[in-house]
C-alpha cells in the first residue's frame, strides 16, 4: 500500500470515529494527523496542544500557526510535567509518566466536549526506538492510526507534502527533557537553560541542533558539515552559554543524532 493509499485509509478510519481530539505538538506527525482528522470530520475534530516547560522555544507559536493553516479548532492548555510523580527524577521511562499525565488532561477535555476518541501521532518507525511513552498511550486506549496502518516517518513526510503542509520538511524536535542524561534531575531552571541555548544557536543559523546538559556542562550536537562554521564562532558561543548558566561548553565530534541520550541504554 502506498503512502497516499494509507492516507486515504486513515481518513476513512477517522471518519468512522465520529469525533476526535488530536494530541497536537505542531510537528510533522501530529500536523498530518490533525489535517486528516479535519478533512474527515471538520468541526468534529479538535487539536489540543500542551504548553509546558519542556516545549522548546518557538514550538507553541509554530503549532498555533499550523493549526490555523489546517483550519482545525485548536485549544492550548497549560501542563507542567514536573508536577508528575517520578518525572523530574528522570528515570529511563520518564516519558511514560509525562504521557500518562498528559493523557489524563486530554481525557478531561474530550469528556467535556463529548468527543469519542483521542488520537496520537506515534508512527511505525518510532516503535524501533526507545519509546516508553507509547506504553502509556496503549494503556490509555489512545488511537494510533499511523501504527495501525504501518506508516513510516518518511511516508508521513510524503503525506505532509501531498497535503501541502508548511511543516513537511521540519526537523524532528523532541521535548527538552530529552537533553538530560537519565538519572540527572530535571528542573525548570535547567529546561530554560537548554531551551535558551538551542534558540540562540538556531538564530545563529544552525537549524538542526541539540544542547545536551550534563550537570551544567553543555554538549552541543550540530550536523558534521556545519562544525567548521561552528568553530569559527566558538568564542561568542561560549560567552553566550556562560551567560545562560553553563559552566563548560563542548562540541560533540560525532555530530547531531536524534536520541543520543538513549545510547547508554
Amino acid at each position: 500500500m502506498s503512502a497516499i493509499e494509507k492516507m486515504n485509509s486513515i481518513t476513512l478510519a477517522l471518519l468512522h470515529k465520529g469525533s476526535v481530539l488530536v494530541a497536537f505538538s505542531g510537528g510533522v506527525d501530529s500536523s498530518v494527523l490533525a489535517a486528516l482528522s479535519y478533512k474527515a470530520l471538520g468541526d468534529n475534530a479538535v487539536a489540543v496542544t500542551a504548553d509546558s516547560p519542556t516545549l522548546a522555544p518557538g514550538e507553541l507559536e509554530c503549532a498555533i500557526k499550523v493549526a490555523e493553516e489546517i483550519g482545525i479548532k485548536h485549544i492550548v492548555i497549560s501542563y507542567d510535567e514536573l508536577d508528575e510523580p517520578f518525572f523530574s527524577k528522570n528515570p529511563a521511562d520518564r516519558c511514560y509518566y509525562c504521557k500518562k499525565g498528559l493523557i489524563r488532561e486530554l481525557k478531561k477535555i474530550a469528556e467535556q466536549r463529548g468527543i469519542n476518541t483521542i488520537v496520537e501521532g506515534t508512527n511505525f518507525s518510532d516503535l524501533e526506538n526507545h519509546r516508553p511513552g507509547h506504553r502509556a498511550v496503549r494503556e490509555g486506549g489512545i488511537y494510533n492510526p499511523f501504527v495501525e496502518f504501518g506508516v513510516t516517518k518518511e511516508e508521513i513526510r510524503e503525506m505532509a507534502r501531498e497535503l501541502m503542509l508548511s511543516v513537511a520538511d521540519k526537523p524532528s524536535m523532541a521535548c527538552l527533557s530529552s537533553r538530560f542524561p537519565y538519572g540527572q534531575e530535571i528542573t525548570h531552571e535547567a529546561l530554560k537553560r537548554v531551551g535558551g541555548a538551542e534558540e540562540y544557536l538556531k538564530k545563529a543559523g544552525f537549524p538542526v541542533v541539540r544542547v545536551r546538559d550534563h550537570a551544567g556542562i553543555a554538549r552541543i550536537e550540530v550536523m558534521p558539515d556545519e562544525m567548521p562554521r561552528f568553530l569559527k564562532m566558538r568564542e561568542v558561543v561560549v560567552s553566550e552559554f556562560k551567560k545562560l548558566g553553563f559552566s563548560y561548553v563542548t562540541l560533540d565530534l560525532m555530530g547531531f543524532r536524534s536520541g543520543s541520550m538513549d545510547e547508554v541504554l
